[in-house]
């Protein structure tokens, strides 16, 4: 029986990562593009802002990527290429969604360390230490009515796979994949981005 991480078209852990911390640009993408299929299994309207939010990062970095490929092979080169041409709408964007990335990790990772916490709980928790403070007065309210509407744990258990420890298996795997990327552009972005 297949899985939610059997049908993603690039999973975390199939993301080329570099001696040298290097992250290969549409590899990434891609398993940014599968992530973000994640939150229809949530099943509520409310985390459209969520998805629509990520996708447009994800928008940003390709068309970056189209624009100059020879210089966007990983996504540190994209970023100091882009910025040293003055443009920063990429960068903006992969900081943007690896601050998505990492919530989301995050309420995973939350959810898997407290097996009998309900999503809104471990989702609200993971907003509050990763999201709540780049968000302004307006965007709150939003992230934390999407926070509320999360579905029931066994549901959205049940909608990752019918085999559930193949299920965890995986979320395991792919959720520790997750965190090394999004811990390796915390620490570029930190030195490269400061001024965004």
């Amino acid at each position: 029986m297949s899985t939610f991480f059997d049908e993603m078209k690039t999973s975390f852990e199939a993301v080329p990562v570099e001696e040298s911390n290097k992250i290969t640009t549409l590899a990434f993408l891609d398993a940014s593009e599968s992530l973000v299929k994640l939150f229809d299994l949530l099943g509520n309207s409310a985390f459209t802002v969520v998805q629509k939010d990520l996708t447009g990062n994800i928008a940003k970095i390709r068309k970056r990527y189209a624009t100059a490929p020879a210089e966007s092979a990983t996504l540190q080169d994209l970023v100091t290429n882009e910025r040293g041409s003055g443009h920063k709408s990429a960068s903006e964007g992969l900081l943007w969604l690896n601050r998505g990335l990492q919530f989301t990790a995050q309420a995973l990772r939350e959810t898997v360390e407290n097996p009998t916490a309900e999503l809104t709980k471990t989702f609200t928790d993971a907003y509050n230490k990763t999201l709540i403070k780049h968000h302004g007065i307006l965007v709150r309210p939003v992230f934390k009515l999407a926070m509320k509407a999360c579905p029931y744990r066994k549901d959205f258990f049940a909608k990752l796979g019918a085999d559930q420890e193949k299920v965890n298996a995986q979320l395991k795997v792919w959720l520790e994949a997750l965190e090394n990327i999004v811990q390796i552009l915390l620490a570029f972005l930190a030195t490269t981005c400061k001024d965004l």
